[in-house]
Formats: C-alpha cells, sequence, structure tokens
C-alpha cells in the first residue's frame, strides 16, 4: 500500500529526472511535492464517461426544447425569453465537456487560445445556469404570490434586462479563467490547461477567491432564494381551492429536492477545497479526500444542468403538448395513440388583499410557459 511518504518527492529527486527547472526556484530546504498519480488516475477513468453522457444529454434535451421554442412559441412573454436563455447557456457549458474528457483521458492537445477560451466558456455556462434558474423560480414567485403588482413589471424589457444582468455577472465572474489559465509541460502530466504564470501566492488568493464565490454567489444565495420562493407559492397554492393542488405541491416538491440533492455535495466540497486551501499544513493524504469527492460530485452538478430545462417544460401542460404535436408529426405511426385534446383550464379566482383585482390561479400555475396575470373583477 502507498505511505505517505511514497507520495512525495525531495526536489533533488526531480532533478535527477533531468526535468526542465529554474534556477530561482532551488532552495536550500528540501521541497515536497504532493503527488496526486491516483487522483489523476481516478480522474481519468471517471470524468470522461461522465463528460460525455452529460454532453450528450444536454444536446439532446436543450436541443429540443430550444426546437419546441422554434416551432411552437414566440419571444414575447417573459418566461420564454428565460427559457432561451437557460437553454443557450446549458447548451454553451455543454460545449466544453468534450475538451474537458480528452483532456482527462489524455492531455491538453488544443493550444493555448482554446485553453482559456474553454476555461472560460465552462464557467460562464456553469454560472449563468444557475442564476437563470434562480431567476426564472423568481418569475415564478412575482407571476403567483404578487400577480397584480407583477404584471405591471413583468414586460419583455425586465425579462431583456434581467438576462443580460445575468450573463454580464457570469462573464464577469469567470475572468479569472480567461487571465489565469495557461498550457504548460508538468513532468508526471505532460501538457496540461491549468493556472499558471503568476506567483504562486496570487494564484492561492484568486483560488480561494473563486471557492468562496462558488460557495456563496452561486449556491447560497440561489438556494436559499429557491427555498423562500417555492414555500411562498406553496402557501398560495394551499390557500386555494385548486384542485389540482397535489401535482403542483409534487412539482415543486421535485424542483426543490433535486436542486438540493444535486447542488450541495459539490458546494460542500468546494467549502472544504476552500477551508483547505488557506491550511497550508494539511498533509498529502487528507488533501487527496475532497480531490476524489470533487470529482464525483462535480459531474452530479453537471447533470443539474442538462436536465433542469426538462422541469420547466415538459412538466408543463403547454410543452408537453408541443411535444405530442412533434411526436405525431415526425412519426405518424404514433398518432393514433397520442392524444392530442387540449389541457382543461379551470381557474380558482381570489381576490388580491387591499385590491380591486382579482387574478386566476390555473392548474397550469406551474407551468413554466402560463403566463399568469390579472383580471379586471
Amino acid at each position: 500500500m502507498e505511505t505517505v511518504e511514497d507520495q512525495y518527492l525531495d526536489l533533488s529527486d526531480v532533478l535527477k529526472m533531468n526535468l526542465t527547472y529554474h534556477p530561482s526556484d532551488v532552495v536550500n530546504e528540501s521541497v515536497k511535492l504532493c503527488m496526486k498519480s491516483s487522483v489523476n488516475d481516478f480522474g481519468s477513468k471517471f470524468n470522461p464517461a461522465f463528460c460525455y453522457v452529460n454532453f450528450l444529454l444536454s444536446y439532446l434535451g436543450n436541443g429540443l426544447v430550444l426546437y419546441i421554442i422554434y416551432k411552437y412559441e414566440k419571444l414575447n412573454t417573459v418566461t420564454n425569453i428565460f427559457l432561451l436563455n437557460l437553454v443557450l447557456s446549458n447548451i454553451f457549458f455543454a460545449t466544453s465537456l468534450p475538451f474537458w474528457a480528452t483532456y482527462h483521458e489524455s492531455e491538453w492537445i488544443f493550444g493555448n487560445v482554446l485553453c482559456k477560451l474553454v476555461s472560460s466558456a465552462y464557467f460562464i455556462g456553469f454560472y449563468s445556469s444557475i442564476l437563470f434558474l434562480t431567476l426564472m423560480t423568481f418569475d415564478r414567485y412575482l407571476a403567483v404570490v404578487h400577480a397584480v403588482p407583477a404584471a405591471k413589471s413583468r414586460k419583455r424589457s425586465y425579462a431583456i434586462i434581467s438576462s443580460a444582468a445575468v450573463w454580464c455577472i457570469s462573464i464577469l465572474a469567470s475572468v479569472k479563467e480567461l487571465v489565469f489559465q495557461n498550457v504548460w509541460k508538468s513532468p508526471f502530466n505532460g501538457l496540461v490547461c491549468e493556472e499558471s504564470g503568476y506567483h504562486d501566492s496570487t494564484m492561492a488568493f484568486w483560488r480561494l477567491v473563486t471557492y468562496y464565490q462558488q460557495f456563496l454567489v452561486f449556491f447560497l444565495l440561489p438556494l436559499l432564494m429557491v427555498t423562500y420562493c417555492y414555500i411562498s407559492i406553496t402557501v398560495r397554492i394551499l390557500s386555494t381551492r385548486m384542485k389540482e393542488k397535489c401535482h403542483a405541491l409534487k412539482l415543486i416538491f421535485v424542483i426543490v429536492l433535486t436542486f438540493f440533492v444535486c447542488w450541495t455535495p459539490y458546494n460542500v466540497v468546494i467549502l472544504l477545497l476552500a477551508i483547505q486551501s488557506s491550511s497550508p499544513d494539511v498533509e498529502c493524504a487528507d488533501s487527496d479526500k475532497p480531490d476524489y469527492a470533487l470529482f464525483v460530485t462535480r459531474n452530479i452538478a453537471y447533470l443539474y444542468c442538462c436536465i433542469s430545462p426538462m422541469f420547466y417544460t415538459f412538466v408543463g401542460k403547454k410543452f408537453q403538448s408541443h411535444f405530442k404535436r412533434l411526436l405525431a408529426k415526425k412519426i405518424p405511426c404514433l398518432r393514433r395513440h397520442i392524444s392530442l385534446s387540449s389541457h382543461s383550464t379551470r381557474t380558482t379566482s381570489q381576490k388580491m388583499p387591499h385590491s380591486d383585482h382579482e387574478y386566476k390561479i390555473t392548474p397550469q400555475m406551474m407551468d413554466m410557459s402560463i403566463e399568469i396575470g390579472p383580471e379586471q373583477g
């Protein structure tokens, strides 16, 4: 069994391997390098398969949603604009996955420019995806809980400005990758696309910033917002006489549970890595454990980016109807087995407090493609 001592190399041993080094890096003390060969071997076997599967699922799922939006919908509603941006961010993110799969199988063979661009695209898509999911949840909260005042503000311009803000935040949060990511030749792993070119203390500082940025801005804040919004929506639904309460509540439970299950493990590992980075005396054997967990939990989080459009489209009656029409058109033999009848739109009207308006809560209120607005009482 490999011991802790076996995982270290003295600097003198490295120099005997005729490796390229800079004289300025040589110090009098014995420098210990933490070898992560077992972690890298695990990643090379585990990561590529997950990357390819996530890539295929993302392109199939998001591509189908994109086609349905193009074929049957118009970009004249707030929800459809948000949904289009969510799909594009997922596709943008998924495009980087084959590069990482190839990288984990061998080494980085795509050059320095693509190293920077792919790294940036990966994080831009990743960050924007979670922000658009949060934004869509908040939009549902406004449409259901604050229907009358939201009807005045939920305009096309509001959706465009909000979407532009999400893209700007995601790009700014990913600038570090464009600056720090470079290709260099590792004596152990060949060509690698990693942070380099700056002083170790500088890169360590920004790595720590990235960890806390990921945990606080792109997990904890969205989780709190999603939880609050769906609790408020649940309370609103329970206060109505809508017969389809159970379906709506089940959908809320599935969305929140899936969000929590997919994102929490990954972000807990991110937090552990941040704490570990702040503790320079961590043993090499102990530092391996979060790395193993990172490979597994990160791919689970990737999977959520691929399947998230399904919750916001095909669970809704409107997109189900579009999908059935598409199947009936493309596969005529299925036409007799597919019901294309329109779904019921029974409503329950409720007075808004301190308002002469009343709004309709429909059985499809959790359908992300349904616009819920006020009506004159």
